[in-house]
């Protein structure tokens, strides 16, 4: 247990880099396993989460290695070329690295087990088997298609066209890895775009991906199996979902501007600073350009006097999936009702999100509303009386974003345990600290 309290703090002033994007690093690791050759990754995001895919790879037979640097070098085993694991994969508490993993390893001819911690443990994977089946996977799950499970993958997968049933970018991701062993073409429809850092990434190492527009705003993303990957460099951007908590914060502390440098601003990750600019928050997005297929920018955030409820629609919901807790907490210092609707996938994170936010904003003195699918946060257009010890639950972005709030409540926000912040966001409490907070 590490717990922290946030205390009322001065402007927070400063440039920073948040630590590289976890989405991008654990992709770099498990396609750069497959390709052939060397992969050098700069800049990879060195947290828990990561460092088990990393883990996981390496015990796939691939070479990893930290180099004095701090970059990565991975020498991998080509498309198909992985080996059973001598023991079961630890995926402690990333759905990512399991979700991903069970398509790589469907497509593989041998048994392999995965288990995590008991926060990964009941986390829903049947929505990523389902498909795989298709393929022509088996596996044995624990009650309720849950973790621990045992993926057995087949000598000959099968491609299969898939109609995702909810939008969700990592049962997409772990189709498209499955397709990358199989013949022919696999393809992956959404009815609502998800993020995109899994085609961009095959791309940029060599893999034949097709993206087609269909009517109504869905996608039909195509991956054409058996090709040879090629090792690539890659420099991971700043994640804008850890940028999300100094740029909250900034906005909501008197007399603070701050830069975030080399922040990742994917098209489909930066639903959060849209919805932040309609609520009139201060912030100017600049020096655009690309790494590895990914849009990067400089973020500049200042205090912002007054902030406005804003309905934000379900179709965003894909693109911001992460920074629903930390909106939430700048919703309660705004003015009049923030409503956050198709979010009913925040029920199945690390923890029941939305419930975690009601009751933690409720202790603080918020008016909060819920339903199934959808979060109400009643600002009073000043930050709320706060006081209150939130039990994070093994959630790191539920622990950062009343960290966040400790800053500019009346009295200071206590987390009971803080230490799954490091699962996204190794040196956070430092980080803040060193730009004027205070959380100790």
């Amino acid at each position: 247990m590490t717990p922290l309290v946030s205390h009322r703090c001065r402007a927070l002033t400063g440039n920073i880099i948040v630590p590289g994007d976890k989405s991008i690093s654990h992709r770099a690791l498990m396609i750069g396993s497959m390709a052939i050759g060397e992969t050098i990754v700069k800049g990879l995001l060195e947290s828990e989460d990561v460092l088990r895919t990393a883990r996981a790879v390496s015990s796939l037979g691939a070479a990893v290695n930290r180099e004095a640097d701090g970059s990565w070098r991975i020498l991998g085993r080509g498309v198909g070329g992985l080996t059973a694991p001598a023991s079961a994969l630890d995926m402690g508490n990333s759905g990512t690295s399991a979700r991903l993993l069970m398509g790589i390893l469907a497509a593989h001819p041998f048994a392999a087990s995965l288990h995590g911690d008991a926060s990964l443990s009941k986390r829903p994977m049947e929505r990523v088997m389902a498909p795989l089946r298709l393929m022509g996977a088996a596996f044995e799950a624990g009650p309720g298609g849950r973790l621990p499970l045992t993926v057995k993958g087949c000598d000959s997968p099968l491609p299969i066209e898939y109609e995702l049933p909810v939008a969700s970018a990592q049962v997409k991701s772990a189709i498209l890895l499955a397709g990358l062993n199989t013949p022919g073409q696999t393809t992956v429809i959404e009815r609502r775009p998800t993020r995109d850092h899994t085609e961009l990434m095959l791309h940029h190492f060599g893999a034949e991906v097709t993206v087609q527009d269909l009517p109504g705003g869905a996608r039909a993303v195509t991956v054409k199996g058996e090709s040879e990957l090629t090792g690539r460099e890659v420099t991971v951007p700043g994640d804008i979902s850890s940028a999300a908590f100094p740029l909250a914060a900034a906005i909501l502390v008197e007399g603070s501007k701050i830069i975030i440098r080399n922040v990742g601003f994917n098209p489909r990750r930066k639903a959060l600073v849209d919805t932040l600019l309609e609520m009139g928050a201060d912030i100017v997005v600049a020096n655009f350009r690309k790494q590895a297929g990914e849009d990067v920018a400089d973020i500049e955030a200042r205090y912002s006097r007054q902030l406005n409820g804003v309905v934000v629609p379900a179709h965003r919901a894909p693109w911001m999936i992460d920074e629903y807790p930390i909106l939430a907490a700048i919703a309660a210092c705004a003015e009049g009702e923030t409503r956050m609707l198709g979010i009913g996938e925040l029920r199945v994170k690390e923890s029941d999100r939305i419930e975690a936010m009601a009751q933690g904003l409720g202790a603080c003195g918020v008016e909060v509303k819920t339903g199934e699918d959808w979060l109400a946060v009643q600002g009073s257009g000043k930050p709320p009386q706060g006081g209150a010890m939130i039990a994070a639950n093994l959630d790191h972005r539920i622990a950062m974003a009343f960290l966040v709030l400790g800053m500019v409540s009346e009295r200071p926000v206590a987390v009971d345990d803080a230490s799954a912040i490091e699962t996204s966001f190794p040196g956070f409490a430092d980080i803040m600290n060193g730009l004027g907070a205070d959380i100790r």
